[in-house]
């Protein structure tokens, strides 16, 4: 199988979209896959990682600190922002091509043998999994797609189980409650899992205390964030742990959101280890932290900055890292697109959008895109002053640069998939 073909076998296999959705409530299908290969989930060591938002910083920074301390460490996220070859990484190095069609290669050579026709996150999960063991790396961390009970990554015994945070999201699976989304998260939590959680609601707690995990880990109880200031570049934190407290630690990500993050991965490291983590090997981790997509900047004179949020919370972070850390000096200019399904003056309101001087609306680039008059007819009744409507991401980009000056900013968000769409093109126009 060549990678082209890799390619066109995933592409038969997507449903509605390919960002890890729960076509049904059972992860029966993937046990019969990876059982199929002999159960390579089983060959090393995983931390596991479920959350609303935050789950893929988080992974990141797992990754760098286990790479800093000298393992071998293999990562699964998703969705990817351009290849899919995003989704699998060695050392933070993303599989090659010839690697990437051997292994969706060995996928689909069970299809016939199992009679299971896999999802297209089954596919890509299955072949992270044989991956790994192939590398025989010392660690996989693993990123949920969905929630976590029913999600295909949850074939896998999670030796650290990693509860970013809670918040309401993928209602149409889990709901009408975060009591319910709490409970889908917690089926990530095995029997001996060292569990760490983010979240914070007293009210949401059992559900994790009461998962079967060995032990359980609460940020402001066990662990916590004691300073969290703004910094050239990203954030300069102190973190306390179970064992130790981390003194003027430098994450290079955006937004006061990170130091959560940061502290939930460090904790999580350390439970790994069962031990403290050497004060150097902790600073050099972070300080190799990158985020694709995730409050990137792209540009300067004018700013240009990219952020993959794409549900309210999200929303409302980029918007306060937008407005408040960076404080633009000129006009401030949006260019969004969203999902159905998402309430578009929620999404609009927690980009603070009628805080903008003018917004781009755009249809993301997937049968799941929002109109963009749908979000345009939002932004007005929202009372944005100026609002533009575009058929496409390039289209809304390209016009936006345009009409920007030095002093001005733009920000593209709303969507990984317009992301995912921005940032190859920003990269030719800027």
């Amino acid at each position: 199988m060549t990678y082209s073909d890799a390619l066109a076998y995933l592409d038969a296999h997507a449903s509605y979209e390919k960002t890890g959705r729960i076509e049904s409530p059972t992860i029966e299908r993937m046990r019969t896959i990876v059982g199929a290969m002999g159960d390579p989930q089983f060959a090393y060591p995983v931390i596991h990682v479920t959350g609303t938002n935050g789950k893929g910083s988080t992974s990141q920074m797992i990754t760098r600190l286990l790479m800093s301390h000298g393992l071998t460490v293999g990562t699964y996220t998703s969705p990817h922002l351009e290849r899919p070859n995003e989704r699998m990484s060695r050392d933070g190095e993303y599989i090659s091509d010839e690697e990437f069609a051997e292994q969706i290669a060995a996928v689909a050579d069970l299809e016939m043998l199992t009679g299971v026709r896999p999802s297209y996150f089954e596919i890509t999960t299955a072949a992270a999994f044989r991956w790994f063991a192939d590398l025989a790396v010392d660690v996989a961390v693993i990123e949920v797609g969905v929630l976590g009970r029913w999600d295909a990554t949850n074939v896998c015994e999670a030796q650290v189980a990693v509860i970013t945070n809670i918040g309401m999201d993928h209602n149409e699976f889990a709901g009408p409650t975060k009591g319910h989304i709490a409970a889908e998260k917690a089926g990530v939590i095995k029997t001996g899992s060292i569990v760490v959680v983010g979240e914070t609601d007293p009210e949401l707690l059992h559900y994790f205390t009461d998962a079967g995990g060995e032990s359980v880990l609460v940020r402001g109880d066990s662990f916590d964030v004691l300073e969290n200031q703004l910094a050239l570049g990203g954030r300069l934190v102190d973190l306390r742990t179970p064992t130790t407290i981390y003194t003027d630690v430098f994450v290079p990500l955006h937004g006061r959101h990170q130091g959560d993050n940061a502290v939930v991965a460090l904790t999580a490291v350390e439970a790994f280890f069962a031990s403290p983590i050497a004060d150097d090997v902790v600073r050099e981790g972070f300080a190799n932290v990158r985020m694709a997509g995730r409050f990137e900047v792209l540009g300067h004179q004018p700013l240009v900055i990219v952020d993959g949020a794409h549900n309210p919370p999200g929303a409302d972070s980029c918007a306060q890292v937008f407005f408040d850390d960076f404080d633009p000096a000129g006009r401030k200019i949006l260019v969004a697109g969203i999902l159905k399904g998402r309430d578009p003056k929620e999404m609009l309101s927690a980009l603070r959008a009628d805080e903008f001087d003018a917004v781009y609306t755009c249809t993301a680039p997937t049968p799941r895109g929002m109109p963009s008059s749908d979000l345009a007819a939002a932004a007005r009744a929202l009372g944005c002053d100026t609002v533009v409507e575009c058929d496409t991401v390039e289209e809304a980009c390209d016009r936006a640069i345009r009409t920007a000056e030095h002093d001005d900013a733009v920000l593209v968000t709303g969507s990984l998939y317009v992301v995912g769409a921005a940032r190859p093109h920003l990269r030719k126009i800027l």
